[in-house]
């Protein structure tokens, strides 16, 4: 068999139909899809009953762990040549399969990943964070793309791995934010190859809303100070760009709200507040330009106004919830000498 697709659910029935729909519609067949229940509330068995006579499908439940330790479960299980790991919340396009057919024969390697992007039907908010996750203008160079700032390491929400690499390197870890980076580290570390198949992208939901996002992003920061642990030297300069926005931020937020006051008391006391007003303008000047950016770039790829909107505030969250969960990560850490550490363990999915 060629490809074992393995998925980790959470309270997402619905997002798993339109997943198995969507592999069903690729007309593809060697492949078989494992489906992996992480102890959720709301389970999907009878989702997944619906597609087996049209799918090579099975169904797993486990008690929750995480969705590294869920994927592991799933390879433990799984048959195929290639272990290839998609989130719930993906959607894979008709060609997706060839496309990796064609890509490992171009480009032999041990392990590869696909791109993301957001599906002409997604919500306006949905299209303006997937932004905010894939433009050069946020992190997207560094998360792996076409252009990007850093090597590329494959990202589990999709991504192959030839079955015997994952054996070899041990799956994956028990971080719960990172782990896929992580995985990919340790697959380079012992000396196998990594590709960016950019034909082989699929259709990523991602959250639902900018309170989530923030609390997934801020994960994401968090687990870069724990993968530099985990892995001395792989810290780049370009991993703490999202720290320094999110500090000058702060810096010219900070300035903004001294002028502003200043200003006030200035005018009331006849003492003049042109000063303090120049002040406040000076400070606004830099988020002011890179809102514009941020908007024009999301206006020209999805020509809404709305999701352009929309995109501005997606873009700040994404580098100030980063920015604050590696300052943090960096402190208790880096600073305070303390241990590994996660946060939102108690909900990771929610």
């Amino acid at each position: 068999m060629r490809y074992s697709v393995i998925v980790p659910v959470y309270n997402r029935p619905d997002e798993v139909a339109e997943l198995l729909e969507s592999l069903v519609a690729t007309g593809y067949r060697d492949f078989e899809t494992l489906i992996v229940e992480d102890g959720s509330d709301t389970p999907c068995e009878e989702v997944v009953k619906a597609w087996e006579g049209r799918l090579d499908v099975k169904y797993f439940t486990k008690p929750n762990s995480g969705p590294g330790q869920t994927r592991n479960f799933g390879a433990e299980r799984a048959r195929g040549e290639w272990l290839v790991f998609l989130d719930s919340d993906v959607v894979v396009p008709p060609g997706w399969f060839e496309a990796m057919d064609k890509s490992l024969r171009e480009m032999p390697c041990d392990a590869f990943g696909g791109p993301d992007s957001a599906h002409p039907g997604f919500s306006p908010i949905q299209k303006a964070i997937s932004f905010g996750m894939t433009s050069f203008l946020t992190t997207g160079g560094i998360r792996g793309g076409k252009a990007r700032l850093d090597k590329f390491y494959p990202r589990s929400f999709n991504m192959g791995i030839r079955a015997d690499v994952f054996s070899a390197v041990g799956g994956f870890t028990k971080m719960r934010f990172g782990e896929d980076v992580d995985l990919s580290m340790r697959i380079l570390e012992a000396g196998y190859s990594t590709r960016l198949f950019p034909e082989a992208w699929v259709w990523h939901k991602r959250r639902t809303d900018f309170r989530k996002f923030f609390r997934q992003v801020h994960g994401s920061g968090i687990a870069r100070i724990n993968l530099s642990k985990r892995h001395p030297g792989s810290m780049k300069a370009v991993h703490m760009l999202p720290a320094a926005f999110t500090v000058g931020v702060g810096v010219l937020a900070l300035a903004f709200l001294v002028g502003a006051v200043l200003a006030v008391i200035g005018a009331i006391n006849g003492t003049g507040a042109r000063t303090w007003l120049l002040i406040c303008g000076i400070a606004l000047l830099p988020v002011a330009v890179y809102s514009i950016m941020i908007f024009l770039a999301a206006l020209a790829q999805y020509r809404s106004a709305k999701v352009a909107f929309l995109a501005v505030p997606a873009a700040f969250i994404q580098l100030t919830g980063y920015g604050t969960g590696f300052l943090r990560a960096w402190w208790q850490r880096c600073v305070l000498g303390h241990g590994e550490f996660e946060v939102f363990k108690k909900n990771f999915y929610k």
